[in-house]
């Protein structure tokens, strides 16, 4: 069974507040949200893509600036 996260719970999780959020969200790089009634929710599925992706991000970044983390 797939559990899901509230965007407050999401935000908490991972360390961005509700206005960084929305704004990620409306530039397309925010996780993929699922609305159920009036809720809407994130699935752990799709905040661990969100995490791989954000990962992602950061280290093409990180190689174009010129910068290279010692991971």
């Amino acid at each position: 069974m797939t559990s899901f996260l509230s965007v407050p719970a999401f935000c908490v999780d991972h360390g961005v507040s509700r206005s960084l959020f929305y704004r990620l969200i409306k530039e397309g790089r925010g996780p993929r949200l699922t609305k159920i009634a009036r809720r809407t929710l994130i699935s752990a599925e799709a905040a661990a893509e969100w995490r791989a992706k954000m990962e992602r991000e950061t280290s093409t970044r990180e190689v174009c600036d010129g910068h290279q983390s010692a991971a």
